[in-house]
C-alpha cells in the first residue's frame, strides 16, 4: 500500500467530520480512466477534503516554492502534487497534467486559477481561466464538474461543508473543434455554469460518500 493509499485509509474519515463534509453524487466518480476534478477554489483546504472525498488520488499542481519547505516538500510530494512555476511559464506543468491524464490518472484543477475566500461564485465567473479546456482538448478526458458549497463561501474546521460532484462531462460533450484560446476559455466557462448550476439545486439530498 502506497503513503496516499495509507493516509486516505486513515485519514480520510477524521477529515471528513473535521470538515463536516456531506457528499452529494459520490456515484460519479469514474472508477477508470483519466479525468479532471474541476472546482471552484475557496481555501488552502480545498485539496485535503477533495482528496479525503474521492476514492481515486487526485494529482494537483502546486507552486514550486513549496517543494522547498523541508519536510512539507516532502509531503505534498508524496501525496501527488508536482511543481508548477507561477512566475514563469505553466507549460511544463500542463504537458505533466496531459501525460497523467492520458496514463489514466486523475488530475485536479481550480477554474478561478486562486482561491477567492468568502466571495460569492457567481461574481468570480470573470476570472475563470482556459487552463482546463487547453488540459482536456489535448488529453481528449472528461471533466468532473465540482462545487464546494459552504456557508458565507467560507471552508472552517467544525462547520458544514458540502461538496457536490456532477455528472462527467465527455469530451465531445466540451464543443472542441480546433483548440485554440477561445475554445479553451468557453468549455472552462462551460463546466463553470455547471458548478453554478449544481450549487442552485443543490443536485439532491443525503450523504453518498
Amino acid at each position: 500500500m502506497s503513503f496516499y493509499q495509507n493516509a486516505q485509509k486513515h485519514f480520510a474519515k477524521f477529515l471528513k467530520r473535521l470538515f463536516r463534509v456531506e457528499v452529494i453524487g459520490a456515484e460519479n466518480e469514474p472508477e477508470t480512466g483519466g479525468f479532471i476534478v474541476c472546482s471552484n477554489h475557496l481555501s488552502y483546504f480545498d485539496v485535503i477534503i477533495l482528496s479525503a472525498v474521492f476514492k481515486r488520488q487526485i494529482r494537483y499542481m502546486a507552486k514550486k516554492e513549496l517543494f522547498r519547505v523541508p519536510l512539507l516538500g516532502r509531503l505534498i510530494r508524496a501525496f501527488g502534487a508536482f511543481p508548477v512555476d507561477r512566475k514563469g511559464s505553466a507549460v511544463s506543468s500542463l504537458r505533466m497534467s496531459i501525460k497523467l491524464l492520458e496514463d489514466g490518472e486523475c488530475v485536479g484543477m481550480f477554474l478561478q486559477g486562486h482561491r477567492f475566500y468568502g466571495r460569492e461564485l457567481e461574481s468570480t465567473r470573470s476570472e475563470v481561466k482556459g487552463g482546463v479546456g487547453m488540459t482536456a482538448y489535448h488529453a481528449k478526458v472528461p471533466i468532473v464538474p465540482v462545487c464546494i458549497d459552504t456557508a458565507n463561501n467560507k471552508v472552517r474546521m467544525f462547520k458544514p461543508t458540502r461538496i457536490l460532484i456532477g455528472e462527467p462531462v465527455p469530451y465531445e460533450a466540451l464543443g472542441f473543434e480546433k483548440g485554440g484560446a477561445a475554445e479553451y476559455e468557453r468549455a472552462a466557462l462551460n463546466i463553470f455554469d455547471k458548478i453554478i448550476a449544481m450549487k442552485r439545486r443543490k443536485i439532491g439530498e443525503g450523504d453518498n460518500g
